[in-house]
């Protein structure tokens, strides 16, 4: 085989470079967990059905506009509260478990060090490695305490014990998220309005955003998820204003 010259090998270095540079560019993917997205726009969605189809229902009951809006105010603090108390308990109970499954294989880790890196390699070579190259690499992997733990959290638990959810992270952002959503139904009201459309006609726009926002972590478009989110607030709402109709008609 020809010896390249300098210039042809630097030309192929660079070439090389351009197609690893392209081929990162344009092989990026979409954060499929939705990261903080989506437990922002579901929250924000959650308030705004609830709330929407409790102002509905007590309005089908004929009540006066002042009781429509405490019922709107007292929803969005019922609510947010519940979410977050939901959230906090919910997240730190699962940080709990989690942490006491490191412990358990933390004191594997010292008290059965080459079981441990046995079963290291016994994963490698599962999933196509060399027997030998598996031990080597599950050896040196092992010879740090704190690395061997986070490899087996991810391989056995699928878990990375540095980025454990916190639970005020959770409990604050639903809240947030959640009294944001149920604003929008009342706001009108404390605005100035009289009537029921204008606070039904923001909260159904607000649900056909949240929709249409939901879709950057979808494979849906944002008009489909947008008309299927304000399609299912708008029953909800529907659906809880005859309700109120019919009790208030029954009580009264």
């Amino acid at each position: 085989m020809a010896k390249l010259s300098w210039g042809a090998r630097m030309a192929i270095i660079e070439t090389e470079a351009a197609l690893h540079e392209a081929h990162r560019d344009n092989h990026t993917h979409r954060d499929v967990n939705g990261g903080w997205l989506r437990p922002a726009v579901f929250g924000a969605m959650d308030g705004l059905v609830s709330n929407l189809a409790l102002m509905t229902g007590v309005a089908g009951g004929s009540v006066s506009q002042h009781t429509i809006v405490i019922t709107g105010l007292a929803g969005l603090a019922a609510g947010a509260f519940s979410m977050a108390a939901g959230e906090y308990t919910s997240v730190a109970s699962q940080r709990e478990l989690v942490e006491a499954e490191l412990d358990v294989e933390r004191r594997e880790l010292r008290k059965h060090p080459q079981d441990e890196e046995a079963e290291l390699a016994a994963l490698y070579a599962a999933r196509g490695v060399e027997p030998e190259l598996a031990r080597q690499v599950a050896r040196q992997l092992s010879s740090d305490p704190e690395q061997a733990l986070e490899i087996h959290a991810r391989e056995e638990l699928g878990i990375d014990p540095g980025d454990l959810p916190s639970p005020l992270v959770a409990a604050v952002s639903s809240f947030g998220s959640f009294a944001l959503g149920a604003l929008l139904p009342v706001l009108p009201y404390l605005l100035g309005a009289t009537a029921l459309w204008p606070a039904v006609l923001l909260a159904l726009a607000g649900l056909f955003a949240c929709g249409a926002v939901v879709a950057k972590v979808t494979a849906r478009t944002w008009w489909f998820s947008g008309l299927r989110q304000l399609g299912l607030g708008g029953a909800a709402a529907g659906v809880t204003y005859a309700l109120g109709s019919l009790f208030g008609t029954a009580v009264g």
